[in-house]
């Protein structure tokens, strides 16, 4: 367990390290790993103890076999390729990433550092990985299949409110995903015979714009995509969004505790601590091209029930009993 924290702010990287008797000991080999994130430190701090957890679950401890140099974009997308690069000066072993915009700065960045990945939606397409059985890269760890995940979430959605017919899809063109969701979007929405409505927010400071084109364009309901961005801008996206009185879907369900409607997701916290395996791996000698990549296994519908009734809506009872947690 963390007990104290040592902060050493350079260049936008910080290095977070437990104080320890064995720190600085003769001998002691302290194995460096880079964290690169598009969000802020508070907006992904949750994400970030579920992967220390997890290594320290593995027998990794900070300031005596480990030390994290964490980067952080703070939701501006641009700024990742120059964090990246300076995580690979401050010499890391492996770089982990949770959010496409960041697996593609530190591909760039580098083509011999080993990254693990986290939560990172359509990994094979994005040419991140050859395959997820071979990876045949410098590439491995987690990938969402957030995009095929799309779908059902739009399902769960129409089902929860039947009269919503334009649906609002919330997208960032920075994402390498994006198209991918627009996709599943609309394939799902002509199933289902509604009307997709492209909305795009690719900064911070589009948000609100994007939802005044939603009120403009008359949608009845909105489903936001997972995205990194918009998850370290949750609260104000949630804010935002409230002010319409228009019922909101999410990807993932930090969104949902912020007091969106609903989720449906692998727990995003569980896929940053199982992927403290791959670090683990590598720290001890295994190549990333030789570690398939993995996929979840469970996804959990998340339903908040105090928005709900601010809204005015009835959660159907086949959906409640479908919830894996519901916020009261």
């Amino acid at each position: 367990m963390i007990t104290r924290r040592k902060l050493l702010i350079a260049g936008g990287v910080v290095l977070l390290a437990a104080r320890s008797p064995a720190w600085g000991q003769a001998g002691a080999k302290i194995r460096r790993v880079g964290l690169l994130a598009i969000q802020s430190s508070s907006g992904i701090a949750g994400l970030y103890d579920a992967f220390r957890a997890g290594m320290h679950g593995l027998g990794w401890r900070e300031g005596q076999n480990v030390e994290y140099r964490a980067a952080y974009a703070d939701g501006q997308v641009e700024r990742l390729d120059a964090l990246a690069k300076g995580l690979i000066e401050q010499k890391v072993e492996v770089i982990v990433v949770g959010a496409p915009q960041a697996t593609r700065a530190a591909q760039q960045a580098t083509n011999t550092i080993p990254i693990v990945m986290t939560n990172v939606s359509n990994a094979v397409d994005n040419k991140f990985v050859a395959s997820l059985a071979r990876p045949g890269g410098n590439i491995t760890g987690v990938t969402s299949q957030l995009e095929t995940v799309l779908g059902k979430l739009i399902e769960i959605f129409r089902e929860t409110v039947p009269r919503a017919s334009r649906i609002a899809i919330l997208v960032n063109e920075t994402n390498p995903s994006h198209s991918a969701f627009w996709t599943g979007a609309q394939s799902a929405c002509a199933a289902l015979k509604l009307v997709p409505l492209r909305v795009v927010a690719s900064a911070p400071t589009q948000l609100a714009a994007a939802v005044a084109q939603i009120v403009r364009e008359k949608a009845q309901a909105i489903v936001v995509v997972a995205d990194g961005m918009y998850l370290n801008e949750r609260a104000k996206l949630e804010e935002l969004i409230r002010a319409t009185r228009l019922p909101a879907a999410y990807a993932l369900r930090e969104h949902v505790v912020a007091g969106g409607l609903l989720s449906y997701a692998a727990d995003l916290s569980r896929n940053y601590k199982y992927a403290a395996t791959f670090v683990d791996k590598i720290l001890k000698g295994a190549k990333p091209a030789d570690l398939p990549v993995e996929q979840p296994t469970k996804f959990d519908l998340v339903i908040n029930l105090k928005t709900a009734r601010a809204l005015g809506i009835k959660i159907p009872q086949a959906v409640l009993l479908r919830a894996d947690e519901v916020i009261e």
